[in-house]
């Protein structure tokens, strides 16, 4: 109960609702309004990922972006909120920092929270599938930063989500080693077939892994964007830059003599 300063009492307010099942597997989104205090940071928000789906989530700083990841999570009790979200039964989170136990090893940190009888062989596979094959007694301070956010993908793996969910997992990273963790994460979802949302500040990073692309803008979907492969490849240079230059104006970036890769809102 929180307490006026005239010694009247009031309800706290009610967490919002948590996330439904979805039997198909699809992520449907219906009127989510998230507030903190007096402000609203989302505002009515309707989106649907049909199962295997890779959308990327674009917007400035503060728009929603990590808070509407937070809800499909169930990870926002601390917030108020309505609407209806629905997700499938397995659903697993990746985020910039890579969140490892220094305490335990890399196998230990891929099978944390595992319950399978299988679970050290499940994770052996999922970590050779992101390259760590015999590192499974490594500690965490003796991997790089692309290597620690490896295994953070294996731990997501090896639960075998519907829904992956991850927050600019790549941003800490330096420009090399970002693209070879694109090539890793389409392989990956290639072979595994989740649905994906993916939380970036980087124009270039959502177009190479997105099939479609959000743009957030004062906690609403302001622009929709579908990428082809041709577009994804850059096989279709023009469709490419069209494109690039398409997000940046609905960022409100001049595009202009853009040739830098494009963050925004860092």
């Amino acid at each position: 109960m929180a307490a006026h300063p005239g010694g009247l009492t009031a309800a706290a307010p009610a967490p919002p609702p948590a996330p439904e099942a979805s039997s198909t597997g699809a992520v449907s989104i219906r009127q989510l309004v998230r507030s903190f205090g007096t402000k609203t940071v989302l505002d009515g928000v309707d989106l649907h990922i049909a199962p295997g789906e890779f959308v990327t989530l674009l917007g400035p700083s503060g728009c929603g972006k990590s808070t509407l990841l937070r809800a499909l999570a169930g990870l926002d009790h601390d917030v108020r909120g309505s609407g209806v979200i629905s997700v499938p039964d397995r659903v697993s989170v990746v985020f910039q920092d890579s969140r490892l136990l220094p305490w335990d090893t890399v196998l230990g940190n891929v099978t944390l929270g595992v319950r399978e009888h299988d679970a050290d062989a499940r994770a052996r596979k999922a970590l050779a599938e992101v390259g760590l094959a015999g590192r499974e007694k490594a500690w965490p301070h003796q991997l790089s930063g692309g290597e620690q956010q490896r295994v953070a993908l294996a731990r997501s793996l090896v639960r075998e989500p519907q829904l992956l969910l991850a927050d600019e997992p790549f941003g800490a990273l330096d420009v090399l080693t970002r693209i070879r963790m694109h090539g890793l994460l389409q392989d990956l979802v290639a072979a595994h077939r989740p649905a994906v949302l993916l939380v970036t500040h980087d124009v270039d990073e959502a177009i190479a892994l997105a099939d479609r692309i959000v743009v957030l803008d004062h906690g609403r979907i302001a622009t929709v964007r579908t990428v082809s492969p041709a577009i994804r490849s850059s096989a279709d240079a023009a469709g490419h830059e069209a494109l690039r230059r398409d997000l940046l104006n609905a960022l409100g970036v001049e595009a202009a003599h853009t040739t830098e890769p494009a963050a925004v809102g860092r």
